[in-house]
């Protein structure tokens, strides 16, 4: 009994091995559209062999469950698949395994797989068959399918991501090359708020111009090589002009001829080795913020012969070295007050100033009343006719789609996204309680506050 045990395990082992190897795909390849396989033992007391196994199946199973289970009509419609017999002789006696794959439904797999055990006889010999088990090939196709299903997902992952930042990034990149410009006659690269902004920002080439476009600033153009054009030399008469230009020997030459040629108001420059291309948003804002007067980086540069970052250094060194306001500690002791005469009292009269009101607050007198009173927003046409009055909140959208706008006047704030907005709209005046953060302005517009 032992070594019939020992014998049948060696045999479903190498089968298993077998079945590793194989993988799972390898045997649905074979058995199509099985279903279920039938895994069944034997043992003959006698020399057997494979074809005799499957003699006794064919053979003995034959007008047993009727013309519909008939293992030869089933196997001849597909619905039976290929038999598998494997068998091993020891001892006088065979022993081996039977694989039935069937795609017939669970119960018709599970008559067949009783009928299997009611084979008593392979070739001469007697044999005995026993059903180990009915797998289900679906259970085994879901557990793979999970798997994969896995190995898919997190190979998506992986990939999807850097995908879809390229995708943003190409988007951006669509957008602020729609919004570059080309202007004056040379068709310099710029931004859109250059032709009306009372301040530009001159850089070396169309990347520098892009970048500083990604980060929300639409005031740059750029003299496109080192010959400086006409444009930027015109522009400089009539605009405050920032000279921002790259950190190498380049930007230098560039920075150079600019002062020469061109009436420049500010010069900054990119960190020492960088390009204004590659900078970040923290990086631009911090050289434009460090930006020099022309005139100190003339007198330094041509009169003696410094470079651009020494004199920065220089200036923040100074800034260092300026003496703090020392504070001396208060000593807790009881010291004896010198008695001090009080002195008469003259009184002073002191005058205010009066401010004289700007003509044009006086103008719009009567409607910046009647916004404090109500609350809402006034747009007026050339004549000082009210056009519109709107909630304070629909002010920027109504703006957009409005071109008979000559003035507003609103009880609120004036900052540098609503200048933005009507500057393209041909406002001429905006009045309203108060401006903040605003650094540029167009050159028609005219900023009216009520405490002016």
């Amino acid at each position: 009994m032992k070594r019939k045990k020992a014998v049948l395990q060696h045999v479903l082992a190498e089968k298993r091995k077998k079945a590793k190897e194989g993988g799972f795909m390898s045997g649905k390849d074979e058995f199509g559209t099985t279903k279920y396989v039938i895994y069944a033992e034997f043992e003959a007391n006698g020399v057997v062999e494979r074809p005799d196994v499957v003699g006794a199946i064919f053979g003995q199973t034959e007008g047993l469950l009727g013309d519909d289970l008939d293992l030869r009509e089933l196997q001849k419609t597909g619905r039976i698949g290929r038999i598998r017999v494997e068998v091993h002789n020891k001892a006088g006696k065979t022993y081996g395994t039977i694989t039935v794959p069937s795609s017939l439904d669970r119960v018709e797999t599970a008559i067949l797989a009783a009928a299997l055990e009611t084979i008593d006889r392979v070739g001469p010999a007697e044999a005995k068959i026993r059903v180990l088990r009915i797998e289900d090939v679906r259970a085994t196709k879901r557990k793979y399918i999970i798997e994969r299903a896995k190995e898919i997902l997190e190979t998506l992952m992986e990939q999807e991501i850097p995908e879809t930042q390229e995708l943003t990034e190409e988007v951006k990149k669509a957008v602020r090359a729609k919004e570059l410009i080309e202007y004056g006659p040379e068709k310099l690269p710029a931004g859109p708020h250059v032709p009306f902004s009372d301040s530009i920002i001159v850089v070396e080439g169309r990347a520098d111009v892009l970048n500083l476009l990604k980060h929300g600033i639409k005031n740059a153009i750029a003299v496109e090589g080192t010959s400086i054009p006409e444009t930027i030399i015109k522009l400089s008469k009539e605009r405050i002009v920032t000279a921002f230009t790259d950190g190498d020997r380049g930007g230098e030459l560039i920075l150079k001829e600019l002062l020469q040629v061109a009436d420049v108001d500010y010069v900054a420059r990119a960190p020492e080795g960088k390009e204004v291309e590659e900078l970040t948003k923290k990086e631009i804002v911090k050289a434009l913020r460090s930006k020099v007067p022309a005139e100190q980086v003339i007198n330094e540069m041509f009169n003696k012969g410094k470079s651009f970052y020494e004199l920065i250094k220089e200036r923040s060194e100074e800034k260092s070295e300026k003496p703090q306001p020392q504070v001396q500690p208060q000593r807790m002791e009881h010291r004896v007050k010198p008695e001090v005469k009080p002195e008469p009292k003259v009184e002073k009269i002191v005058k205010p100033i009066e401010k004289s009101a700007s003509p044009e607050l006086e103008e719009f007198s009567e409607f910046i009343e009647r916004v404090k009173k109500d609350g809402v927003a006034l747009l007026l046409d050339e004549n000082k006719n009210v056009v519109a009055e709107i909630p304070v909140r629909e002010l920027t959208n109504q703006l957009k789609e409005r071109k008979d706008v000559y003035a507003v006047v609103f009880n609120g704030v004036i900052t540098q996204r609503l200048i933005d907005t009507v500057s393209e709209t041909g406002v001429r005046y905006l009045v309203g309680a108060r401006k903040y953060n605003v650094v540029r302005r167009p050159v028609h517009l005219k900023i009216i506050t009520f405490a002016e």
